[in-house]
């Protein structure tokens, strides 16, 4: 994205393109060999950056487009700022179908609705807010790193060239360097879409006015997150997925959960939905064209259209060859240690690794900073990694699911608690969802979790926890919650195991013992 891609222009989006890419930035001279050279200003980039800045590393910093990176600027930022404006007309219904207050009757009592226009305002003045938190003045100030603006290229194995706005261009030479330039939005190939105007996450926090009508292609994380959001802020909203279900990754039991919140607020969706064309105007609206499991012809129509599907890491403009840096299609190749073919040159975040989440950029900075600067001890192999989709309900995941289990043949034990058995969520109403905890079969090792629930996200870091330490379910178990919390069900789900190791022989030894004893 340019600085001319930030839109509405007014004063939030002015005061966080001063912070993540100032125009009148003054590019340092360079003095020597680097520690280590930077290359990208998202997440990765900065928490490495920033670190190895505060051991005392000599340490610069290089971005093209915005300090932030997807996060700030056109990802976990104003997607969540958005999701939170939904919600507040969630609850607004909740409210009044619960009885807990009462807009009267008639046009004047009608149920307020809240203004989209206010929820776009709201999250540009948040994330400007933020921004100051990764400007390039901070970096420079507090940590002490040389932050260039512009465009780096390898000039050789150790030396990188940065070119700024102004066309002025500075050689860098490194001892070690980090290539964490992240990864964008990629158009699939659809017939029509090249010349259909489309939104995707890059542009669709530009919006200022509610589209009436919003088709959305991709039904993973991001679709079924903006599908329930625009749906309930008052746009008619048809999600379109080619997979049998919506969240192909999560087990059935989680999709259908997701799915019937879509239905109920007011999202269409299609699957197993092979779209075969789009077209259209930013005048007339667009058109998806796709065949339906039944071999049908369908057609769906809406006022804009969002992509949700396709990434593409940036490598662009690296000029990779010069450095001795091998690349696939997915990215830049790296070792556990997250080297790459270039022994000097290490890569984190989205443009080396599958798992492509703002909290692995961070947990792959650190290791890159390890494994650069100090001894190479940092494997991502001995990572646990979450992730989490922000619908309502939420949906949180680590390790293997079930059907991972039942695809590699792997026999386990599933342990279950409904959020409906959890006294604080039917005090919330929000009853919907469960904790799935997997284990080997007859063993305590935690294999996996699955939390389907309002605050999911919020609940999983202690199954994390056990699993990145090795506890078990049963530790679990004992572990105390103060009462009442959600975050019970992940304790009364590890019981389970408790209740399931108490076998009916067990039962009659323990029946015996108590004749005994008493």
């Amino acid at each position: 994205m340019n600085r001319s891609d930030m839109l509405p222009d007014d004063t939030y989006n002015r005061h966080l393109l001063d912070n993540v890419h100032p125009l009148d930035w003054a590019n340092p001279e360079p003095s020597g060999t680097y520690n280590l050279v930077v290359l990208g200003g998202g997440t990765a980039g900065l928490i490495s950056a920033a670190v190895a800045a505060s051991m005392g590393a000599r340490t610069a910093l290089i971005e093209r487009g915005f300090l932030g990176g997807d996060c700030l600027n056109v990802g976990c930022v104003p997607s969540k700022g958005l999701i939170r404006g939904a919600r507040g007309q969630a609850e607004l219904e909740w409210l009044q179908e619960t009885g807990l207050i009462s807009f009267g009757t008639g046009a004047a009592g009608s149920l307020p609705q809240v203004a989209f226009t206010t929820v776009m305002e709201r999250l540009r003045r948040i994330r400007s807010e933020m921004s100051g938190h990764d400007s390039a003045t901070r970096y420079r100030d507090e940590f002490g790193v040389d932050v260039y603006i512009g465009e780096g290229t390898f000039s050789g194995r150790t030396l990188i060239t940065v070119t700024g706005d102004d066309g002025t261009t500075r050689e860098l030479s490194f001892s070690k360097a980090v290539i964490a330039t992240g990864a964008r939005a990629a158009a699939p190939p659809i017939p029509g879409l090249d010349s259909t105007p489309y939104l995707t996450n890059e542009s669709l926090f530009t919006l200022t006015e509610l589209p009436e009508s919003l088709v959305i292609i991709g039904a993973g994380p991001i679709g079924c997150e903006m599908a329930q959001s625009f749906a309930r802020l008052g746009s008619r909203v048809e999600l379109v997925e080619v997979a049998p279900r919506i969240l192909p990754r999560e087990d059935l039991d989680v999709a259908n959960v997701v799915h019937q919140e879509l239905e109920a607020a007011g999202v269409t969706v299609h699957v197993q939905a092979s779209v075969s064309g789009v077209s259209g105007s930013a005048e007339t609206g667009v058109s998806v064209q796709y065949r339906s499991a039944a071999g049908e012809e369908v057609r769906v129509e809406g006022a804009r259209l969002l992509v949700a599907i396709g990434r593409a890491a940036n490598l662009d403009g690296l000029n990779l060859d010069r450095a001795g840096v091998k690349a696939h299609a997915r990215g830049i190749e790296v070792n556990d240690y997250l080297q790459t073919s270039n022994r000097r040159v290490f890569a984190a975040g989205d443009v080396a690794s599958p798992y492509q989440f703002t909290h692995m950029a961070e947990a792959t900075a650190s290791l890159v900073v390890q494994n650069a600067l100090f001894l190479k001890t940092g494997k991502t192999s001995r990572l646990t990694v979450p992730w989490c989709t922000y619908t309502s309900p939420e949906v949180a995941h680590v390790g293997i699911s079930e059907q991972d289990a039942q695809r590699d043949g792997i026999a386990v034990d599933v342990y279950r608690h409904e959020m409906s058995a959890v006294d604080r969520a039917r005090l919330d109403g929000e009853t919907e969802g469960f904790v799935k905890l997997i284990t080997p079969q007859g063993k305590t090792r935690i294999l996996g979790a699955t939390i389907v629930a309002a605050h999911a996200g919020e609940m999983i870091g202690e199954i994390v926890l056990a699993m990145q330490n090795k506890l078990g379910v049963d530790k679990l178990a004992s572990v105390v919650h103060p009462y009442p919390t959600q975050s019970e069900a992940v304790k009364r789900a590890a019981a389970g195991y408790l209740k399931r190791k108490l076998t009916a022989r067990v039962k009659r030894i323990m029946e015996v013992w108590f004749r005994w004893n008493r």
